[in-house]
């Protein structure tokens, strides 16, 4: 798909900030000058091109309540990689589920990162993901400390 000149416009304001509003679609909308509908069949029409792969947030988790947050990483038979990284994806607590190469003194293979309203309530999140897939070898690798949480700009 070519982008025009509009797409790289509609692109721009996706990849930042979403307006702080009820309806952030029809604010963008208005500054590109189409309806939301048009907008959202913009948006649409990206995704299913490839020219994005997809549409998401950054939560910032503090600010929203989010105290704990850890990566958990978790040693997976790669036979089941496919059906356990779905399965971990499908858990409101994991907001990233990755796979990664392992190395002879690093077994974990596949990650998630938890977030939880407190220390307990990440610990039972990562016992309740290993309870219902049936990994019981994780490790949670607790944040210290954020340097940097931003986008990929684009355009």
């Amino acid at each position: 798909m070519r982008l025009s000149d509009l797409d790289k416009e509609i692109m721009a304001h996706l990849q930042g900030n979403l307006p702080l509003q009820k309806e952030p679609y029809a604010a963008i909308a208005t500054e590109v000058g189409l309806t939301t509908a048009e907008l959202l069949e913009k948006i649409n029409c990206y995704l299913e091109s490839g020219a994005m792969r997809r549409l998401g947030t950054i939560l910032h988790h503090h600010q929203a309540g989010y105290v704990a947050n850890a990566m958990c990483g978790w040693v997976v038979p790669p036979a089941r990689v496919e059906d356990v990284g779905t399965a971990m994806a499908s858990f409101s607590n994991a907001s990233h589920v990755y796979l990664r190469p392992t190395y002879p003194d690093w077994p974990y293979n596949l990650f998630t990162m938890l977030h939880g309203k407190s220390v307990e309530a990440l610990e039972a999140a990562a016992e309740e993901i290993s309870e219902y897939t049936g990994i019981a070898d994780y490790k949670l690798l607790y944040s210290v400390r954020e340097f940097k949480k931003t986008s990929m700009q684009y355009f």
